[in-house]
């Protein structure tokens, strides 16, 4: 029996409100998941700002980068869009069972889940998406260039990308959204409530990377 078999491992579950949405978000404890098996603040973070600014994702085509539990990627789905959610292969069955608990069967071919390893996956991804989201995915500095590498790829200068981040207490987070990433992105922080920031990012054309 696979470690990730949904059937054979303890389970918490979390309500949480949204937009009108009520979400029961499970997270496989036991699954060697790390820090995907839980629901960080960043990622809490982003779905209240979606709610206190009404965004409406109808029509845009969205992926979500490290989704872990899904929560800010169902969110999406259930606020209109057509969401790939992504996250390492061993996370998948968590975001699967997610789905299936929260988003109506009338609304799930509007919700994809792939796997996506930064730096070597991004090649099999479209790069037509409106909006990236990324909640709590800055955190180890080792995987920064293969992050952004992805972003490089996926974005096209039209691309709207919303990082949710905490900037106090993850490693090297303040570097990455302060120096690394305005190498080549437009970066502009639109959100912050203690240490958890949500910046607004965009490419940079041709000839304005520094």
């Amino acid at each position: 029996m696979s470690s990730t078999d949904e059937s054979s491992l303890p389970l918490e579950e979390k309500q949480y409100e949204f937009c009108g949405h009520s979400l029961k978000i499970a997270t496989f404890r036991g699954a060697s998941l790390g820090v995907s098996a839980y629901v960080w603040g960043p990622g809490l973070f982003l779905c209240r700002y979606f709610e206190d600014e009404k965004f409406n994702f109808t029509g845009k085509k969205v992926l979500e980068l490290g989704s872990g539990t899904g929560i800010v990627g169902i969110l999406a789905v259930l606020l209109g869009g057509d969401v790939t959610m992504t996250d390492k292969a061993i996370v998948l069955k968590q975001i699967e069972h997610n789905v299936s608990a929260n988003i109506p069967a009338t609304s799930r071919h509007r919700s994809k889940i792939r796997a996506l390893a930064w730096g070597n996956d991004q090649n099999n991804f479209p790069t037509d998406f409106d909006i990236i989201l990324g909640s709590d995915i800055v955190y180890n500095p080792t995987q920064f260039q293969n992050l952004i590498q992805t972003l490089l790829h996926i974005a096209k200068e039209k691309t709207t990308i919303y990082l949710s981040s905490d900037v106090k207490y993850r490693e090297g987070a303040a570097d990455f959204h302060d120096v690394l990433l305005p190498t080549r992105f437009n970066c502009e922080l639109i959100h912050t409530s203690g240490s958890n920031c949500i910046y607004k990012v965009t490419k940079k054309a041709p000839g304005d990377e520094d």
